[in-house]
């Protein structure tokens, strides 16, 4: 039984200090002996193997209320618990003044476009400066609105690294009504999207299970939808513009899985251009000539992440029956990129892009 998970930080000193606890869990009754620092890298998400060897080996590591060395193998019910030199970081959402970009807003809902670069909701290692900081500051003097009650707030997010839309609602009505719009599958949303390679159909539809890659925690993988494995996810993708050694593409989501378009484009073998945990952020196509090279190192630069905008967002409101649709227009470091490539294109001919 797994209570509390949250990241390894350790002691800089020997000094005794007061221990708090972070996570417990009770080791279950048909366990297999296994070295706890591999049990607990198995489920402590945001910790590496290394952090917890060298928690266990400073004394935190605990097992029935005794410390243990990172190779004391796990038993049965043992209860296994990481004590800590700090109390847990204050889980309240803090008020910050935030620029925020709102595209529309009323008493029940506001839709606002995030930049790349922001989280949009503390968790861990990110418990200031996200979007919900932001909004928590924009809507200070509305009494009804609490950023700590789940019931209203965020109702979908998107990607740190990923630009556009997303809609927050200021009611619990308002949160309900829009969830179960997002849950039945009938809002609408595009991302557009720049991907290596040369599509071979200009319209195509991409389902695959996504669930955890089990070598990479912190990147998604794709399963057979016929197997047991994640949980059922379909993109359907439409070829606007191809520039040959990449592709821009509008992707439409039947689902809204963790990572579901760029695990899926990975897995077509069209990773998005700049996507460094898919394997994005280097060269698969095109020539090893050094000025190549040194093109798509400024591409990169251009734009630092990977190359995905959510630019329409569609939904029925929540009060007044009424459709609602919005669009974003790509950000500053999508269309410098587009722009770069398309220049590159126009100076090349069309055999340099056969693969």
């Amino acid at each position: 039984m797994l209570e509390e998970t949250e990241d390894i930080e350790l002691l800089e000193d020997d000094e005794q200090q007061q221990l708090y606890e972070h996570f417990r869990i009770v080791v279950d009754k048909g366990q297999e002996p296994l070295r706890i620092d591999k049990y607990m890298f198995e489920r402590l998400q945001h910790s590496s193997r290394n952090r917890i060897q060298k928690a266990a080996d400073a004394g935190f590591v605990h097992v029935n209320d005794q410390s243990v060395k990172s190779n004391y193998k796990v038993r049965p019910l043992d209860v296994i618990t990481l004590m800590l030199d700090s109390p847990h970081h204050e889980s309240s959402i803090e008020a910050e003044d935030i620029p925020l970009d709102i595209v529309y807003e009323d008493t029940d809902l506001m839709v606002v476009n995030k930049p790349a670069g922001m989280v949009v909701h503390p968790g861990a290692g990110n418990f200031h400066g996200t979007l919900i900081n932001a909004v928590a500051w924009h809507l200070k003097d509305l009494e009804s609105f609490n950023p700590n009650d789940p019931e209203v707030g965020l109702v979908h997010r998107i990607d740190k690294d990923t630009s556009g839309l997303l809609v927050v609602a200021k009611t619990p009505v308002a949160k309900t009504k829009l969830g179960l719009q997002f849950f039945n599958k009938t809002t609408h949303r595009s991302y557009h999207a720049l991907v290596w390679g040369n599509l071979l159909e200009d319209d195509g539809r991409i389902e695959g299970n996504i669930s955890r890659d089990p070598k990479d925690r912190l990147r998604m993988s794709v399963f057979s939808p016929d197997s047991e494995v994640g949980k059922p996810a379909v993109t359907h993708y439409h070829v606007l513009e191809r520039f040959g050694y990449v592709t821009m593409v509008e992707c439409i989501l039947e689902t809204g899985r963790t990572h579901q378009i760029r695990a899926h484009m990975k897995h077509l073998g069209h990773p998005l251009f700049g996507d460094e945990r898919y394997g994005g952020k280097e060269i698969l196509r095109g020539q090893r000539s050094s000025t190549y090279k040194a093109f798509i190192q400024n591409c990169f630069k251009i734009c630092d992440r990977q190359a995905l905008h959510a630019r329409t967002l569609g939904f029925v409101h929540p009060t007044t029956g009424k459709q609602m649709d919005f669009t974003s227009d790509l950000p500053t470091d999508l269309e410098l990129l587009i722009d770069k490539w398309r220049n590159y294109i126009l100076g090349t001919t069309n055999d340099t892009f056969a693969e």
